[in-house]
């Protein structure tokens, strides 16, 4: 297939200003992944139980789900360029702090305000993205962001793991601080965005108060209930009541106000609809699955941070072989349902494999599961934003964009509460029934066993490769089974994504950027069929900016016509 005249030039304008884009999401997920296989020693440390490591991720995602459609607003608003240097800004400043948390509550906090750095990121990116690169083309540039995103997830774990085990973990915090340092460096040289049209500001605070309270009722209920307080409560009838009416004051506010956070009529469109719902399993499967295959590897298979890392390669190794693959076929053929389908029927193995893991399950096979589920969210989770821009419009980019990053996100958070709060309820009840045999291994230490009694009862999360073998081979066994049941939530949300996917229109991809549309559209000529309508494109400058096949194909359509 040979490619346009115009493309090696059209490349060399975009590489530059992707490069900035590119340093900030390695930033991000730097940041984020060089902590995961330090969390159990992190949660042991500061004196945390599961509830505790439950929230030091579930905080990052929460802040993350809510503050990503109020960055997509503002991207409609305001300088995409500045916002997303801010976005960075804010995120590492909170990343280092985090560094100096001292107790549960502080670095939970800090974790809380990364979040909102890490929305901008996550909504911004994708829409500056559609400004520069057309949909039909960006297939092979979201390779390049799923290589950046994998070197950082594979990347981050095992340098997590190596600072962890060298230095302490504290220095996890501070590694991201260089990188961050060049990629505001870079895009401020390189980030050269199209000036969109001025637009009065009005920001849905309602909204954002309505959502944020709802989204956390409802993630405090799921991670307590069943602990603190009975499914059964007045605890529990308090917070999702007010979940629900927190919601349903959302869904009025939205319909009322003129620049809403997450303008409702967006569902109208099923490409948007699907996307949405088919996103919520992915994020579950990205977010989920991470957090807890490093505490299985951890705390189920006795292995240190630099051991945990390594052992979750594969699962890495699939989202980066998927993604940049898939990425480039997408943007040679054009076609794209068929690569979420599979991704979406893998989605679905993985996290059924998953499931039926143990304490002595062989690693390879473990790997192989991981792998597929890499693959899987390879496959989907860029892809399903990448489609919404193709049909959205050019006016309300940024909110569509944020919207599905936003439902990913949340679908993410509630599935690590939901996974955290089986995990701790099913280590509790495994450990009740197996209290005898604990009573018997650890009196069996004689004088030693008095220490590791009291450690188990301060209720903190144990550090399981330091217990005597006796008592670290019952704890192995109940992680792992906790976990495993854990991982079996993903299954129907997955099952779920692929109905969506299946039913999703199958909208050619268009190969004019976002800037290229605003211009046809102004011109009444985003469909170019008479001679008189490409004079007028012409006038507007916009056929100049179109990619060679589109301006080909525009000529033969006013050719034919004539």
């Amino acid at each position: 297939m040979a490619l346009d005249s115009s493309a090696a030039p059209a490349r060399r304008r975009v590489l530059p200003a992707l490069l900035g884009l590119l340093m900030g999401m390695f930033v991000s997920m730097l940041a984020s992944t060089v902590v995961s296989t330090s969390l159990p020693v992190i949660v042991h440390d500061l004196n945390g139980d599961q509830a505790v490591y439950t929230w030091v991720v579930t905080s990052t995602l929460l802040t993350t789900a809510i503050s990503t459609p109020i960055w997509g607003k503002l991207a409609d608003l305001f300088n995409r360029k500045l916002l997303i240097q801010i976005a960075i800004t804010l995120f590492v400043l909170a990343t280092a702090a985090a560094g100096f948390s001292q107790n549960p509550e502080m670095l939970i906090t800090f974790r809380a305000i990364q979040g909102i750095g890490a929305g901008g990121l996550a909504a911004l990116s994708q829409v500056i993205m559609a400004d520069i690169i057309s949909p039909r083309e960006r297939g092979r540039y979201m390779g390049l962001f799923g290589a950046v995103m994998a070197v950082a997830t594979v990347g981050g774990p095992l340098l997590g793991g190596l600072i962890t085990d060298a230095f302490g973990w504290r220095w996890n915090f501070f590694v991201a601080l260089p990188f961050a340092v060049a990629a505001l460096i870079i895009q401020q040289r390189t980030l050269h965005l199209p000036k969109h049209p001025p637009r009065k500001v009005r920001i849905d605070y309602l909204g954002i108060v309505f959502l944020a309270v709802a989204v956390s009722l409802l993630l405090i209920w799921i991670t307590n209930a069943g602990q603190t307080y009975e499914w059964a409560s007045t605890e529990t009838a308090l917070m999702v009541g007010g979940a629900a009416l927190a919601t349903v004051l959302f869904i009025i506010s939205e319909l009322k106000v003129s620049e809403p956070l997450v303008p409702l009529n967006l569902f109208r469109n099923a490409t948007f609809t699907l996307s949405v719902v088919a996103s919520i399993a992915t994020g579950l499967a990205m977010f989920g699955t991470s957090v807890y295959l490093s505490q299985y590897m951890q705390l189920a298979r006795g292995a240190s941070p630099t051991e945990a890392g390594l052992l979750t390669i594969p699962m890495i190794a699939g989202l980066l072989i998927a993604s940049i693959v898939v990425g480039a076929l997408i943007t040679r053929y054009g076609r794209w349902k068929a690569y979420l389908v599979l991704g979406a029927v893998l989605l679905i193995a993985g996290s059924f494999l998953l499931s039926t893991i143990h304490y002595d399950t062989s690693l390879v096979l473990v790997g192989v599961y991981m792998f597929l589920l890499g693959a899987g969210v390879g496959m989907t989770m860029q892809n399903l934003v990448l489609i919404v821009q193709n049909t959205a419009d050019p006016a309300t980019l940024g909110t569509s964009s944020a919207a599905v990053a936003f439902f990913r996100s949340l679908g993410g958070t509630v599935g690590v509460s939901v996974m955290g709060a089986t995990v701790a309820a099913s280590v509790t009840s495994l450990l009740a029934e197996r209290q005898a045999e604990l009573a018997t291994a650890i009196a069996g230490l004689g004088p030693a066993g008095a220490g590791v009694a009291d450690q188990l009862q301060s209720g903190s999360l144990p550090q399981v490769s330091a217990l005597p073998e006796a008592v670290r081979v019952i704890f192995e066994q109940v992680y792992a089974i906790s976990i495993s049941h854990a991982f079996l939530i993903a299954v129907p949300l997955a099952v779920i994504s692929l109905l969506a996917i299946v039913f999703l229109p199958n909208h050619p991809l268009t190969r004019m950027t976002t800037a290229e549309r605003i211009a046809a559209s102004e011109a009444d000529l985003a469909t170019v069929s008479t001679a008189e309508g490409m004079a007028a494109l012409g006038a507007t400058g916009a056929v100049e900016t179109l990619p060679e096949n589109d301006r080909q194909h525009a000529g033969r359509r006013s050719g034919k016509d004539d």
